[in-house]
């Protein structure tokens, strides 16, 4: 079997809508029917179980080692997470010459899937071994540096729904909406209108506050700090506890809350100060609540809970998050609702509760912080969050929209949409409160 001529059909094409690469694979008389080499499928089956049906639906010709590339391509994107559907193969003129075309979302990943796919297909007639964890870990890897982020892929899903066209320009974040004069651009969550001005306003969380309480936005206490004695005299003035964070900073990375005594101040500065200058601000224990407003209305509003783990009695905390951490749902990156659950003893897990759990039954938050970790809870914006947020929301788009920035309301209503679990509408629980009461 000789592979060649791969072609990337990067829109709309003669087989599909669906972005795909197309190859033209040529097989040997023996090769143009897998009945003619003995004891093939089996050893492909048993390299790669999850390989599916080798014959196309409505096809009833005899199945190359094209249709066996074809089937094994698709199979190992869709195994690696990618969400690819279609796959065909096509005789051509010359006989034992096929086009064989398979889509992909990454022009990358589905690459590496037909290179897989070529040593799978190879692995088998030489019966020797082929290693599919490790190539469906490739798969993943690169299909989580390659793919959108969240923000902008929610936004390239919304812009598809739609119907309207986008391209991605660079590996990045950029992508263009439309085409000629009524074109638009994004980078990640920012509009091609915002300013410089804007963009540096909101990275820099202090002048951001000040705006805001000019504003009249309720903003939490605190003040950037230099070193830890700053910092634990900044804690004292504000009252303890406090919340560490980076000056410039998001996802919550470097971030450490419920900060009540030196030594945790001090681990918690050094974790900020790894992302740049540290602030000190007043701790407000309480519900995480984000709020997307769309022209003026508030249209969706979640509920983040931090991973936790609850005790048995008979396992350390270590012990419960790796068992958490064992729930399918929960991978690496974005590629799956939830995250699993990063384990720093530095500052995330107090050394305490590692002992907590053999207590019996208690609830133990693992980490505040980890903004991939937390599970999210979609919660009806018009029935359950209070009206006094809904008003105070649609009052903040406008500032927001003046200032060209997403972050510059993120006092009160994030930018961020719960990604990657169905909504669950509720109408009996009670009224989000009206302030945002998470510091950090």
């Amino acid at each position: 079997m000789n592979v060649s001529r791969i072609r990337a059909l990067r829109g709309p094409n003669l087989w599909s809508r669906h972005t795909a690469l197309e190859a033209i694979v040529t097989c040997t008389e023996a090769e143009i029917a897998i009945d003619n080499l003995p004891g093939f499928e089996p050893r492909v089956r048993a390299l790669f179980p999850a390989i599916g049906a080798l014959r196309p639906g409505g096809y009833v010709g005899p199945v190359s080692l094209a249709h066996v590339l074809e089937s094994a391509m698709l199979a190992l994107q869709a195994n690696a997470g990618c969400p690819v559907t279609f796959s065909r193969t096509a005789g051509t003129t010359d006989s034992g010459v096929y086009q064989t075309v398979v889509e992909y979302t990454e022009e990358a990943v589905g690459r590496l899937a037909l290179e897989l796919a070529q040593a799978l297909v190879h692995a088998a007639l030489s019966e020797t071994s082929f290693d599919l964890d490790t190539a469906l870990a490739q798969l993943r890897d690169l299909d989580e540096d390659e793919r959108l982020g969240p923000s902008t892929g929610a936004i390239v899903d919304a812009a598809i729904a739609r119907g309207i066209p986008y391209k991605r320009l660079t590996k990045g974040s950029l992508v263009q909406f439309g085409w000629g004069t009524r074109q638009r651009r994004i980078q990640a969550a920012e509009l091609d209108g915002t300013s410089a001005v804007s963009e540096s306003i909101a990275q820099d969380k202090d002048l951001t506050k000040k705006l805001l309480l000019a504003a009249g936005v309720p903003v939490p206490n605190g003040r950037p700090v230099t070193d830890t004695d700053d910092a634990w005299a900044a804690a004292q003035k504000i009252g303890l506890p406090v919340v560490l964070k980076p000056q410039d900073g998001n996802q919550g990375k470097g971030v450490t809350v419920n900060v009540v005594t030196r030594e945790q101040l001090d681990a918690a500065f050094h974790a900020a100060a790894e992302h740049g200058a540290v602030m000190v601000e007043k701790f407000l224990p309480g519900n995480d609540y984000r709020l997307l407003v769309v022209g003026n209305k508030l249209v969706a509003a979640s509920r983040r809970e931090p991973p936790q783990v609850l005790g048995d009695g008979l396992h350390t905390v270590r012990e419960l998050v790796d068992i958490i951490n064992q729930d399918p749902r929960r991978g690496e990156g974005h590629a799956t609702s939830l995250t699993k659950i990063r384990f720093d003893d530095r500052h995330e897990i107090l050394l305490e509760t590692l002992a907590a759990a053999s207590s019996g039954p208690r609830r133990i938050y693992v980490s505040r912080n980890d903004s991939d970790a937390f599970r999210r809870e979609l919660i009806c914006p018009t029935r359950r969050s209070h009206p006094a947020a809904r008003r105070s929301s649609s009052h903040l788009s406008p500032l927001a929209r003046s200032r060209r920035s997403p972050r510059a309301a993120s006092a009160h209503c994030a930018r961020r949409l719960p990604y990657g679990s169905p909504p669950r509408w509720h109408r009996s629980r009670p009224a989000i409160p009206a302030r945002s009461r998470q510091g950090g």
